[in-house]
């Protein structure tokens, strides 16, 4: 939650998700939280282009597998002109590729659609708090990418 003027302001948050049913499910979470409100959603990485930056949402919820445009393509675009928006990566995508590619394109979190509304809704807090929100698998994998990156530098030298 963010401060402004005595009130306390609820999180703006957007949704860009190409399943209807799963686009509902996290509408509706975002939508019972006592500290974020939706901004809106997108059903394509075309239209999350276009709206994404006049909803004025702070943080994105963003699927990566789009049916046009990805949704790490639409991030890498967006931080370019609005680095002030905080994406997280919302995903069934569990390959080091996929993971990789998103943070390196400026997403600023990455958990698995198969999350916990709990644990979704703390990782929203965390990203405004400055955090990076991950699920453990996620984490898990990039932690294992630095250790490898570490030991082969070691056995080059």
């Amino acid at each position: 939650m963010f401060q402004l003027c005595n009130t306390i302001m609820k999180i703006p948050v957007a949704i860009v998700e190409d399943n209807n049913d799963i686009r509902a499910a996290l509408e509706q979470i975002i939508e019972m939280s006592d500290y974020c409100e939706l901004a809106g959603s997108c059903v394509s990485g075309e239209e999350a282009l276009v709206k994404l930056p006049i909803l004025n949402a702070k943080v994105v919820l963003m699927d990566i597998g789009l049916g046009g445009i990805s949704g790490i393509e639409v991030v890498r675009e967006l931080k370019v002109s609005h680095p002030d928006i905080l994406f997280m990566m919302c995903t069934i995508y569990e390959d080091d590729e996929q993971i990789f590619e998103a943070l390196s394109a400026g997403a600023n979190g990455y958990i698995l659609k198969k999350t916990p509304p709990g644990k979704l809704l703390e990782g929203i807090q965390e990203l405004m708090e400055g955090g990076s929100p991950m699920s453990s698998q996620i984490a898990r994998k990039v932690v294992a990418a630095f250790q490898n990156k570490k030991s082969d530098k070691l056995s080059n030298e």
